[in-house]
């Protein structure tokens, strides 16, 4: 399916383009109809398996936002989640969902979504939210910090030119946020930072959601650092307060 594309200018994000998942055909033509009036490029699929197949052959990287429903045919929203992630694809995601509880939104964020969206919602908040993930999205593939090449603590480096990090001379696969996020740690170490902070250093002032995503980052950072992730030697809780490293 081509993108589509209106006369509408929104001029920092025109020309974004944004993939739609989701079932519900009426949903699927408004949302889509929305974005396209907002200035974005959309292309829709009802289904996870096309989307799945449209993402791996055709633009892989090459989309700025996905907008996914949980509840799909054939493959489900978190399936393909998991699935777009395991094949390092960091491209921002937002999940649209009818479950509401705090469970469900944890497992979204957990198996790699940058957002959650419960159903009904509305369509200025979606737009508001889809903006704020794209931009943020750009604005971080701008601003990657040359200024020191090698951050090094223990036997973990940093190769920050090279975005990449190694512990115990092993390499280690980050996403953007989790490479973000352990920089700022590493720059700054036995500083406690809130959640709060963290959120406005690393999601930055116009992020729309839940502190939990600090702590699910926290989490996979230290699935892949720490010798014993549930007794942590680097990454500590410091509780009440938020997080430290070293």
């Amino acid at each position: 399916m081509d993108f589509q594309m209106t006369i509408k200018d929104h001029k920092s994000l025109q020309g974004s383009k944004i993939l739609l998942v989701e079932d519900d055909k009426s949903i699927r033509l408004t949302v889509s109809e929305t974005l396209i009036s907002e200035g974005f490029l959309v292309s829709s699929f009802k289904d996870g398996l096309s989307a799945l197949d449209f993402i791996t052959n055709d633009f892989k990287n090459d989309v700025d936002l996905i907008i996914l429903d949980l509840m799909l045919p054939g493959l489900n929203g978190l399936e393909l989640c998991r699935k777009i992630r395991n094949e390092e694809n960091y491209t921002p995601i937002l999940i649209l969902s009818a479950k509401d509880n705090e469970s469900d939104r944890v497992l979204g964020l957990e198996v790699g979504a940058d957002d959650y969206l419960t159903k009904p919602f509305g369509l200025n908040e979606l737009i508001a939210r889809s903006r704020a993930l794209i931009r943020r999205s750009k604005r971080n593939k701008k601003n990657i910090e040359k200024s020191q090449t090698v951050i090094e603590f223990n036997h973990i480096k940093m190769f920050l030119e090279e975005c990449r990090v190694t512990s115990f001379d092993r390499e280690i696969t980050l996403s953007p946020k989790e490479f973000k996020l352990l920089e700022l740690f590493m720059k700054n170490p036995k500083r406690v930072w809130s959640r709060d902070l963290i959120l406005e250093k690393i999601w930055e002032i116009d992020f729309i959601g839940d502190t939990k995503t600090v702590d699910v980052h926290v989490r996979w950072l230290r699935e892949k650092l720490e010798e014993d992730p549930s007794v942590p030697k680097f990454l500590k809780t410091v509780r009440g307060f938020g997080y430290k490293f070293g």
